[in-house]
């Protein structure tokens, strides 16, 4: 008898009719749902839950549930932001570089490469700052890459970058082999929606990395502040080569390149 009322439970389904539910728990409920689910499904059902799921205050909610405290506060202060936008975009506190270690290979890049081109290595020594303990190797002659972001496609918007002007941090790794020397240089640049006029710019080429050094990691960083009006995309370019002129590759050894987009008070 009880073996049989346990089994026949199990086929049991239970359902909740939510239309008596008032608009602001409704509200809540929501925001805990996936959201492919929202935009997928959820949207369907009627047109008071299209209402819902397409409020800014939903995704206002979801926000501030899941993005770290600092970010969901700054972000009150913008104003007619785009909570929905905002939530599937995520365009801050984000690394914006795709493939910054080369674990996908040479993806994402625009390569020139010189010598015996381009290479993804394992590190000789970890990085612990990294997501993946990958390298890009040089070679012999300059070996160049570059990579295009484009700031709107990412999440960000023209009064954003024309009026606040976020804090856009970039950040670069190089080393060099333990037995053999090499050079690294990386040029940053804002550009306009024409993608040729440059608004801001960050250069820099560090000293040479001698031979027989201790393989370790050194990092280069700038941060972009007050870059004017008009800033639409960044191009991230470095490149290096080895000093030695070495078949093979045993030039600087570059990893963990990132842009982030940070956002203070607005005002």
């Amino acid at each position: 008898m009880g073996a049989s009322s346990s089994q026949s439970l199990q086929h049991v389904k239970f359902i909740m009719d939510l239309e008596p539910i008032p608009d602001d728990v409704l509200l809540v409920i929501l925001s805990f749902v996936p959201s492919r689910d929202l935009l997928k499904q959820c949207r369907l059902v009627s047109k008071r839950w299209k209402q819902i799921v397409d409020s800014p205050t939903l995704w206002k909610i979801k926000c501030q549930h899941e993005w770290r405290k600092q970010a969901f506060n700054s972000a009150l202060s913008i104003p007619n932001i785009n909570w929905l936008k905002m939530y599937l975009k995520e365009p801050f506190l984000r690394n914006l570089i795709q493939n910054p270690c080369g674990t996908d290979g040479l993806n994402h890049w625009s390569c020139k490469p010189g010598g015996d081109g381009w290479k993804i290595e394992d590190n000789y020594f970890p990085l612990e700052v990294a997501n993946s303990q990958t390298s890009f190797v040089t070679s012999f002659r300059w070996c160049q890459k570059t990579q295009l972001v484009d700031l709107l496609k990412e999440g960000l918007w023209e009064d954003l970058l024309d009026n606040h002007q976020p804090a856009i941090f970039i950040s670069d790794w190089y080393a060099g082999r333990h037995d053999c020397g090499c050079v690294y240089e990386i040029k940053v640049q804002l550009l306009a929606e024409d993608r040729n006029h440059v608004i801001d710019e960050f250069r820099a080429s560090p000293d040479p990395i001698p031979q027989w050094n201790d393989g370790s990691y050194h990092q280069v960083s700038h941060v972009f502040h007050g870059y004017g009006p008009g800033v639409r995309f960044l191009s991230f370019s470095h490149k290096g080569k080895d000093t030695q002129f070495w078949k093979g590759w045993y030039g600087s050894r570059i990893t963990n390149s990132s842009v982030i987009v940070k956002i203070e008070k607005y005002g």
